[in-house]
């Protein structure tokens, strides 16, 4: 179960580097808009500007926050912290609704996470943690 929760890690450290992309691209489209219609000189496109920053500003916020809890998840279950697993399975029951692809590896984060070994691996770190 070890090489699975590195691969868990590494799955949820790539699903966040996805979002951050995501949210890169869309912080350029949204500049490329509000840039396009700043350079107009209809009144519309004045008037609809504060709403292009804005909802592209949400977008991009929206995909932050979905990015950095896998990051530091990811990165905790690489480092077998025990806060890791149970913020692991949060994650893993949250991304079973981001279908095809979060619900892959939704169930493949609750399969690792909740096996007994797993729950060994996280025990013995914590154990050796306190001990140190």
């Amino acid at each position: 179960m070890d090489t699975h929760v590195k691969v868990l890690g590494a799955l949820q450290i790539a699903m966040g580097a996805m979002c951050l992309f995501g949210a890169l691209v869309l912080t350029l489209v949204f500049a490329g808009g509000m840039s396009a219609a700043s350079l107009s000189d209809d009144p519309d496109a004045a008037f609809a500007l504060p709403f292009i920053g804005i909802t592209g500003a949400a977008f991009v916020a929206f995909l932050l926050v979905l990015a950095l809890p896998g990051i530091v998840i990811g990165i905790g279950l690489l480092q077998r912290r025990p806060w890791a697993r149970i913020a692991g399975i949060v994650l893993s029951m949250l991304a079973l609704m981001a279908m095809p692809i979060g619900t892959i590896v939704g169930v493949y984060g609750l399969w690792v996470l909740f096996s007994r070994e797993t729950e060994r691996l996280f025990a013995a770190r914590a154990s050796s943690a306190t001990s140190a």
